[in-house]
């Protein structure tokens, strides 16, 4: 009651901000008389006059309306589109660190170029994160024709760039890019061993289109780089045929599809013990001993595999390879991977090849990724069913903004039928009926399994159509482009447009470039094009008066922004057009998440075969289903990403510090810090605290040393002094030290040296961190139970992960320290060449030990990482061989 009286008081939060916004537009517009009056010079001219008001005080804020009607002016002329009013408040409301909902075919693109020219005056670099390669460099070469034509440089990051290209595109003042991009470059940065190697620059801002996408659906995952582990691919097919077998027989594992776990009954359990021994997979003890624990876990892989993962839905095998599909867009993930060895025991389901375990080397989440950013904005069609996630994990505030023009959609009400198969005769039905009136129609499904199976439905009746799936997304592009003309009949997962916009009649600019492509004379080429033009125009005009484009939605979502922007993709820019969405009681969002009280309203409805309810009410009680899975997700999201940031602290931690390692030209009051903490730890643990030198462990003392720090001393004539203590012991070993490594210095010269000890000290430190990010793995996996004993597993984690980490950087500590003590001397500074390259795809073989001198070894060890190749030629590790610490 409260709520409605003062929403009747003062209004709802979005209208007060869209009044905020909607009193700078007459200012902006004011402008444009004059602006409109100066010459291109005049105009360009105007980015070099703000940043000048900038560097004497002016903020952005006060330079927006100028800014934005000199961007405004300049679109125009350069590209033929000027904003409208409703563009400019979307522009004010992305300049503030906000998220646009605007609607499908509202120009975002355009409106991103106003916060985006604004905020590139401070020359500081703002990133432009799309969902796609296509659409980064689409919209890159198309708005840096804007932004060069005001003095402003653009740069796109797309895969395959050399380091020195990436560069050049971060310090452009506008880059374009996918969030993986983005994401993989910062941990790639922090891997290098130099500043100068590093491609990004500080950050500065960011506008995130499809932002529920990017940052919601894509946040599942995080961003991982990974070396090869042990390769373990013939205990994957093995555990595979047992498993397929296994999954067959009745009560052998429970299934929950919320959740989407699965676990091997009691029953489940001894019948795979029992098949596995006979398999010789188990060759000692039962399948849960301890020294079976990695049967276990491929076991509880391959159930997965086979139980809850399903070819055409999750993954398609396209030409020997294992390739996994978006569930929310559609499309392929090539070069994305499940963890954990999944993928693998995927790959064993399907008797492709299996590529190697990978090991994490670097990750981090999507959500910390973007929390980076001081400034974050977002554009999409459809937010605010997301806006308290977006308010809570990344403080952005979602604000509508209305459409240029009213919408014209007629959405009619949902029809549930009993069955699939009725749902799909019905759906055929219909396109026949609108097909028939010559208009276009775009039908939604959630997988390339139900896409092709109304296909072959609509090819037994005889009805031309076009299929958009994985499967078939190189002619995504065209496709769509053709998805408006009159009478098309467009089959899409819900990759359906992303980026293209379906414009009634066809898109004049993608049927031009398909017609002309090769047509070379000049005359013939602007007659092709008129002629494509005068087609579309008359296409157009058809399709509007049929009722323009028909969305038909096989079957609701378990996201309600899923639906919304496939009904989105009508009605664009005041078109007129339809939605309709059809149901079955067998749709998996109806199946697992719908209630009884669901159920029970379709027995009273009287809802028989062949026969489907339409009712508001079902509407509602679907729309309360999807919820419910929305908030699932949501507390699944949040819960994934309070573990995370445990790690992200440490993650910050260690990135900064390797930062500040590389910004030092001497890094040895950093070595001297460690080799003192090393030698206080060996102490104590050898040396009792205020313990009789009766106590003392002498001779573990004077072994651990000459491990170590490789150096032999009386530590038996230093006991028997009198007054001498561990302190004492602790000083006299660091004197020898410090004495130890100068000698090391003197005879390979101090440039050297300290060369050698910036290079010791990175590597040491990311081997210890890729330890340290494995154990972490493997906690976070097993923590969950600490629940059974009646501890909360995420408080477990957070005392155990900062346990690791202190433990972490004990050891890195100890892998410089020994390191340095192990260099060999000589008597002249050794020369730096490149060292010889070794293929580590195919290791040589050597029937014995390869020496090597000391001036030689000394160059491997400060140039080759611990787990690069071995210079030697071995096909080893560097660690596993001349770089063994001994």
């Amino acid at each position: 009651m409260f709520a409605r009286l003062a929403r009747a008081l003062f209004g709802f939060a979005n209208d007060r901000s869209l009044k905020r916004y909607q009193k700078r537009v007459p200012e902006i517009n004011a402008l444009e008389p004059a602006i409109q009056g100066l010459t291109d010079d005049q105009l360009r001219h105007k980015t070099q006059e703000f940043r000048d008001r900038l560097g004497k005080g002016e903020s952005l804020d006060q330079l927006l309306p100028e800014a934005f009607a000199v961007c405004r002016e300049a679109s125009r002329r350069v590209l033929g589109m000027r904003h409208f009013d409703v563009q400019l408040i979307g522009g004010m409301v992305l300049h503030e660190g906000r998220i646009a909902e605007m609607r499908t075919g509202e120009g975002k693109t355009l409106v991103a170029t106003l916060p985006v020219y604004l905020n590139a005056l401070t020359g500081k670099g703002v990133h432009v994160v799309t969902v796609n390669d296509y659409l980064a460099s689409r919209d890159a070469a198309t708005m840096a024709q804007l932004y060069n034509f005001l003095g402003l440089t653009t740069g796109v990051i797309v895969p395959n760039l050399s380091d020195e290209e990436r560069r050049a595109a971060y310090g452009a003042d506008i880059t374009y890019g996918t969030n993986n991009e983005f994401g993989f470059d910062y941990l790639r940065d922090n891997m290098k061993y130099s500043l100068d190697e590093m491609v990004q620059r500080d950050f500065n801002y960011a506008i995130v289109d499809e932002v529920d996408s990017i940052l919601i659906d894509e946040a599942r995952t995080p961003l991982i780089i990974s070396g090869p582990a042990d390769d373990s691919s013939e205990l994957y097919r093995h555990v595979d045929a047992v498993v397929a077998r296994l999954a067959k027989e009745p009560d052998v594992y429970e299934k929950d599809e919320k959740l989407r776990t699965v676990t091997l009954t009691e029953h489940g359990s001894d019948r795979a013990e029992e098949l596995l021994s006979e398999a010789g997979v188990l060759t000692n003890g039962g399948l849960y001993d301890i020294h079976n624990v990695a049967v276990v876990h491929h076991v509880q892989q391959s159930l997965r595999a086979h139980v809850l993962f399903s070819r055409d839905v999750d993954y398609i095998v396209r030409d020997g390879k294992l390739i996994l599909i978006d569930e929310f867009t559609g499309r392929m993930m090539d070069g994305r991977r499940y963890s954990d060895g999944l993928h693998q025991a995927l790959e064993a389901k399907e008797g492709v090849e299996i590529q190697q375990e990978n090991q994490t080397l670097a990750s981090i989440t999507f959500q910390n990724y973007f929390r980076l950013y001081p400034k974050l904005s977002g554009m999409t069609g459809t937010a605010m069913t997301e806006a308290d996630e977006f308010a809570e994990i990344y403080n952005l505030e979602v604000v509508e903004i209305p459409t240029n023009v009213p919408v014209r959609r007629i959405d009619t009400d949902d029809e549930v039928y009993l069955t699939a198969a009725e749902k799909y005769n019905a759906v055929a039905d219909l396109i026949e009926k609108v097909r028939a009136k010559r208009q276009p129609i775009l039908v939604g499904t959630s997988s390339i399994e139900k896409s092709e199976y109304l296909s072959a439905l609509l090819k037994q009746r005889g009805i031309p159509h076009n299929v958009l799936n994985a499967r078939h997304h190189e002619r995504e592009a065209s496709i769509i482009a053709q998805a408006g003309a009159p009478g098309a009949i467009t089959i899409a997962t819900n990759m359906a447009g992303r980026g293209t916009d379906i414009k009634l009649g066809g898109n004049v600019e993608m049927l031009v470039g398909e017609r002309v492509a090769e047509v070379t004379d000049d005359a013939a080429r602007e007659a092709a094009v008129a002629e494509v033009r005068q087609r579309v125009e008359h296409d157009h005009k058809e399709v509007h008066e049929a009722g323009g484009l028909y969305v038909i939605g096989t079957e609701r979502h378990e996201s309600r922004r899923v639906d919304n922007q496939l009904r989105g993709r009508a009605g664009r820019q005041g078109d007129p057009g339809n939605s309709h969405f059809f149901l079955s009681l067998e749709d998996d969002l109806i199946r697992i998440f719908g209630t009884d009280r669901m159920g029970g309203m379709m027995q009273k409805m009287g809802l028989k075969q062949g026969e489907a309810i339409v009712h508001p009410w079902l509407n509602k009680a679907l729309e309360k289903a999807q919820k419910k899975v929305e908030a699932r997700n949501f507390d699944m999201r949040k819960n994934t990403l309070k573990y995370d940031d445990v790690m992200n602290d440490q993650r910050r931690e260690v990135y900064g510090q390797r930062r500040e390692y590389m910004a030092s030209d001497d890094v040895s009051p950093i070595i001297n810090e460690a080799r003192l903490a090393v030698i206080e730890d060996i102490v104590q643990t050898y040396i009792p605290e205020n313990s009789f030198a009766e106590a003392w462990d002498v001779e573990g003392l004077h072994q651990e040393i000459l491990r170590v720090l490789v150096l032999d001393l009386p530590f038996s004539e230093w006991a028997q002094e009198d007054g001498m203590d561990e302190e004492g012991i602790t000083a006299r070993i660091e004197e020898e030290a410090v004495k130890a490594h100068a000698s090391r210095t003197a005879n390979m010269g101090p440039d050297m040296m300290r060369m050698i000890e910036k290079h010791v000290l990175l590597t040491s430190f990311d081997a210890a961190w890729k330890e340290h990010l494995h154990g972490l793995d493997q906690l976070r996996q097993g923590i969950g139970l600490r629940a059974y004993g009646q501890r909360d597993p995420l408080n477990e984690y957070k005392q155990e992960a900062f346990q690791m980490f202190t433990a972490m950087l004990a050891d890195m500590r100890l892998r410089v320290v020994q390191t340095l003590a192990h260099l060999q001397t000589t008597a002249e500074p050794p020369q730096m060449p490149e060292p010889p390259v070794v293929s580590t795809m195919e290791p040589a073989s050597f029937d014995e030990d390869i020496t090597v001198d000391a001036d030689t070894l000394a160059r491997w060890n400060a140039q080759t990482p611990r787990n690069g190749a071995c210079p030697c030629g071995s096909g080893l590790k560097f660690k596993h061989c001349h770089g063994k610490l001994v």
